[in-house]
């Protein structure tokens, strides 16, 4: 028995007339160049958005936009990637008219455009909620970590800096005393003077931002910017706030802090200027509980839920009153004891943002229960300065409360991370280019969402409407 038998090679064949024959009424591609048609591209500032009258034409910031889309829809990031796309992609050739720009030039205009690519999502959130996906009511908050371009190979220790800032030293050195003999040759030999000066500018840089790392913290010498995550190398903490209603993300940063304490009140703030909201339920886990942020955000209108982590009673391997054992008193702003004597404010704590109240040594002296209570002469009690609103944000954050907020948060980050990153490191330094790349993925990723709740049709009739 023979196999399977294809058509010879030089057999004619006659394929649709047009490339828009070969691509669906449905087709992801017309979505993604009917929603860059509705984008008024130089108001959000693309650059090369406006043409000038002589010189070269370049390629359209659109075309550009709709590529780097769909790379991103297919986990294709890399620019030199999108160029082979563009020679040999049926559904490419279709979005690009059928224009094969150069890896350069794709890079450049992701490179040139953080700001705009931005603005882009924020424009897709906005169509997202006239389209009615986005509720506006509830909005979770999460951070998950990406690696960074650098290796592991480049974190240095404070040892390791100092023979680097020893060797930079020695280096610039060297160009200082070969520009002096290149001005006193007066041209006799050529020298690139210019090459120089801009070598000898990277060494001054790079021994600057040596200089403004603190004593034992870790650095990364070819991307200073990413902080070295544990388990990860050096990489980014990126934070998003998901809508409830379909779970998409409405606002997103990235930064390099290890932790998530610092990013409530900044995300929540974000999710309501892109939601405009004036009202907005924000929940996230324990590593957001920040009494400071939480108050201010309930002075802004948004009711926060967030668990609180307290410590545990390690007074007297744990058999002395806990501090739940005290009843605060307002009106008197002191601590009652479980004797019925008082607790006055001693001393607050600014770094801590703790206030400490202690009961009077008499007090303690004469009591019956100062074995269960204390073992110094009288017992603390610590208070932290926005403590009534890390309890209000303690009450509300209940079970359910916390179980919306695993169904809204988490899957988001596992699309961002394997179906669109393939996975979660990036391609460009820094956290302007990392940024970027959240930028084009959260986009992406809302696209593809809305997508998958509205259907081709329905998506491409509500990106027609004016």
């Amino acid at each position: 028995m023979g196999y399977v038998q294809g058509l010879s090679r030089d057999q004619g064949s006659l394929f649709p007339v047009s490339l828009d024959e070969l691509i669906g009424p449905e087709h992801v591609c017309r979505v993604i160049a009917a929603f860059v048609d509705r984008l008024d591209l130089q108001a959000l500032g693309f650059a090369r958005a406006r043409t000038k009258a002589t010189g070269r034409p370049p390629y359209d910031p659109a075309d550009l936009l709709m590529l780097y889309l769909y790379g991103y829809l297919n986990r294709v990031r890399s620019s030199r990637r999108l160029e082979r796309e563009c020679q040999r992609n049926i559904e490419v050739m279709w979005l690009l008219h059928r224009l094969t720009p150069d890896h350069k030039t794709i890079a450049e205009f992701r490179r040139c455009n953080a700001a705009p690519l931005r603005r882009a999502g924020a424009e897709f959130v906005r169509f997202c909620a006239e389209a009615g996906l986005i509720r506006g009511e509830w909005v979770a908050v999460d951070g998950t970590k990406f690696q960074a371009v650098a290796s592991g190979k480049a974190i240095l220790d404070a040892a390791q800096r100092a023979e680097l800032q020893a060797k930079l030293e020695q280096r610039i050195a060297q160009y200082l005393q070969e520009l002096e003999a290149a001005d006193q040759q007066q041209g006799e030999v050529p020298v690139d003077a210019q090459a120089l000066r801009q070598a000898l500018a990277r060494l001054q840089q790079q021994q600057s931002d040596l200089a403004q790392v603190p004593g034992e913290r870790l650095h990364v010498s070819t991307e200073p910017e990413a902080v070295v995550l544990k388990g990860k190398g050096p990489g980014y903490n990126v934070q998003t706030a998901v809508d409830a209603e379909h779970a998409l993300i409405v606002a997103h940063e990235i930064n390099a802090q290890a932790g998530d304490n610092g990013c409530l009140q900044r995300m929540g703030e974000a999710a309501q200027q892109a939601l405009g909201a004036t009202a907005l339920k924000l929940v996230a886990d324990a590593g957001y509980a920040n009494g400071q942020q939480a108050q201010a955000l309930e002075d802004q209108g948004v009711q926060v839920h967030v668990p609180v982590k307290r410590s545990l009673n390690n007074q007297g391997d744990g058999e002395l009153f806990d501090r739940a054992c005290f009843t605060y008193d307002a009106s008197a702003d002191a601590y009652v004891c479980p004797a019925d004597k008082l607790l006055q404010r001693k001393q607050v704590n600014r770094k801590d943002k703790m206030v400490v109240y202690a009961a009077q040594p008499s007090d303690c002296g004469a009591c019956s229960m100062k074995g269960r209570c204390t073992a110094s002469a009288r017992r603390m009690v610590t208070r932290h300065l926005y403590e009534q609103a890390l309890e209000r944000i303690h009450q509300r954050a209940t079970p359910a409360a916390m179980r919306l907020r695993r169904c809204t948060v988490e899957h988001p980050f596992a699309a961002l991370k394997f179906h669109i990153f393939e996975k979660p490191r990036f391609l460009m330094r820094g956290l302007r280019g990392a940024g970027t790349e959240i930028a084009l993925a959260t986009l992406t990723y809302n696209l593809k969402r809305a997508l998958a709740v509205l259907g081709g049709r329905h998506m491409l009739q509500k990106l027609a409407m004016p």
